[in-house]
């Protein structure tokens, strides 16, 4: 009986640490990718690559609208600059930031389905950047900066075991919301220069507005990640 009793107790204690565990792994990885994006060196590639979705979603948005990608641009500082032909200007301009979001919350969803779904993801950023680099990179430093951004796609791919793929992935879509979430606010700077600008020349609407709507959105989708996070783990 007494040994009986504590196998009873050991498992239920296992159980209630993986329901912790379980319902908040969503935020302790939020966490993680908040301390991450602190750290020097480290946080640069995820910078990067908040960058390269921020750029590439202004390209897509150009392409779905009737036009055609020139020249996508990366640079070392986490800036960045799609050239386009053509498509819609307000679309375009508006699915920067707003696209960067819509990436990070996809990374993030599709990672938590399943293992399978999360390497197949990872497959197809992996041909994401072979495309951009073969149609779209025209200079030694971009091509640089998104070779750092295959190598470590590739990294997750091959180094990690299939258990923890989902959760590198998941860290990966997080690092890049929250990098959405924060870059809106460099536009507060007084120089009327990048999307919000262009948005507002546009439509007359103050720059500010479009800051406060990519930061509402952007704390919206972290909102609805959590959400589901939780309701899958009960």
């Amino acid at each position: 009986m007494p040994d009986s009793a504590d196998k009873h107790l050991h498992s239920n204690t296992q159980q209630s640490s993986m329901t912790f565990r379980h319902k908040y792994q969503f935020w302790l990885m939020l966490f993680a990718a908040l301390i991450i994006l602190q750290l020097p060196f480290v946080s640069i590639p995820f910078k990067w690559l908040e960058s390269y979705f921020h750029e590439i979603s202004h390209g897509l948005a150009a392409l779905l609208t009737g036009g055609s990608i020139l020249q996508i641009q990366l640079f070392p500082n986490g800036a960045g600059l799609c050239t386009t032909r053509g498509g819609s200007s307000f679309v375009i301009s508006l699915m920067g930031y707003g696209g960067a979001i819509l990436w990070g919350c996809l990374i993030y969803s599709l990672a938590s389905v399943n293992r399978r779904i999360a390497q197949a993801f990872s497959m197809l950023l992996v041909a994401l950047f072979v495309f951009s680099i073969l149609l779209w990179v025209r200079d030694l430093l971009t091509l640089f900066i998104v070779l750092v951004l295959l190598a470590l796609v590739i990294a997750q791919l091959k180094y990690s075991s299939q258990k923890y793929l989902q959760n590198l992935l998941q860290i990966t879509g997080l690092l890049v919301l929250v990098n959405s979430l924060m870059s809106p606010l460099y536009l507060l700077d007084g120089q009327s220069r990048g999307d919000g600008a262009a948005l507002a020349n546009l439509t007359y609407i103050p720059e500010i507005v479009w800051v406060v709507l990519w930061l509402s959105a952007g704390l919206f989708a972290t909102y609805r990640l959590s959400k589901k996070s939780f309701t899958r783990s009960r």
